[in-house]
């Protein structure tokens, strides 16, 4: 069994099996019991069918890496032809406790793109009637605000609330449309620590970030850095670093 991708919305691993494609349920209470093996591409899947891929690079190999374009775009098409003719929102998003980034999505996805990244808080800040100035604008607020956050970035703010003067501060100066607050329905003391691992009991996910309990200590895990193993049915049998609190 190979995983093979992930779903931050329902939230769920695909995984490849002898008989197919299959789910592994990650919602909170899910006890998962997974070793980790052998890691390579996890190849592709089409018409609902895994094909796959014994490359070493993973989670894809060069072969089977893709680069969505738009996410690129600065308002110059890099396409042959431009086809992003529908509204589009610029937003900007909190991630405790005070990195904020700006991003463009169609604006009928908007809270889901929100989710999907994880965000704390953001602002909805303008509506273009199409991709091209949507990244126009964008591209110009990038220069004072970050476009990108790294998953480590966000883990280190789990457990923390967003500075709200800055947060503020910020927003000041736009009009913003519509705001949004999230909860991804766990409560987290401390920062997680972060681990590659599937075992142990799911407390929740926060974008492709699940959250994991084993052996008292809670786990933050990348679920992108799971694509591409084989997966054993036994747990892990590695070392790994524990909280001050798994020793209370």
């Amino acid at each position: 069994m190979q995983v093979v991708g992930y779903d931050t919305g329902t939230p769920a691993l695909f995984v490849s099996t002898s008989d197919g494609l299959d789910s592994v349920d990650l919602e909170p209470g899910t006890e998962l019991d997974y070793r980790l093996e052998n890691r390579h591409c996890a190849g592709t899947i089409h018409d609902d069918t895994h094909l796959s891929c014994l490359n070493e690079r993973a989670p894809y190999c060069d072969d089977h890496r893709s680069t969505w374009v738009c996410a690129k775009c600065t308002g110059t098409c890099l396409k042959d032809e431009m086809d992003c003719y529908e509204d589009h929102a610029v937003y900007l998003a909190a991630f405790a406790p005070n990195t904020f980034k700006v991003g463009v999505t169609r604006l009928w996805r908007l809270e889901t793109r929100l989710r999907e990244q994880g965000a704390d808080r953001a602002a909805h800040v303008r509506t273009f009637s199409d991709g091209r100035v949507a990244r126009e604008y964008e591209a110009e607020l990038a220069q004072t605000l970050v476009d990108r956050v790294r998953v480590p970035t966000k883990i280190s703010g789990f457990g923390r609330d967003v500075d709200e003067t800055a947060w503020n501060e910020l927003l000041a100066d736009f009009d913003p449309i519509d705001t949004f607050e999230f909860d991804y329905g766990f409560d987290l003391t401390d920062a997680p620590l972060a681990e590659t691992i599937a075992t142990g009991t799911v407390r929740g996910s926060k974008g492709r970030v699940l959250v994991i309990d084993n052996g008292g200590t809670t786990y933050a895990v990348d679920m992108r850095n799971l694509v591409g193993y084989e997966l054993e049915r036994g747990g892990t049998d590695r070392n790994l670093q524990s909280s001050l609190g798994a020793f209370g």
